[in-house]
């Protein structure tokens, strides 16, 4: 019997200004705590709260870890199978 896996993650995407943020993460407890925050939200996108907007783009979602001290902005694509990371904050 195959082993049953659990729900499909979601991909990460980074936005243009996300990558140029990454690239100035040089602490490895840095880059551990985004690594987890990252995996949270793409095991289960809807983790984030909703942020107020209007309805003609994309919904943007906030998640916060205050133990890792980790803030994403991200939104969640039509199909739910790309979460695009447009603002970090470690």
């Amino acid at each position: 019997m195959a082993p049953q896996r659990g729900p499909r993650r979601a991909r990460i995407a980074f936005s243009d200004s996300a990558a140029k943020q990454l690239e100035n993460i040089s602490s490895e407890a840095e880059i551990h705590a985004l690594d987890r925050a990252l995996v949270v939200v793409s095991v289960d996108p809807d983790v984030g709260e909703a942020l107020p907007g209007d309805s003609v783009g994309p919904q943007l979602r906030q998640y916060t870890d205050e133990v890792e001290r980790v803030r994403l902005l991200y939104w969640v694509t039509a199909l739910r199978t790309v979460v695009v990371v447009v603002y970090i904050e470690v």
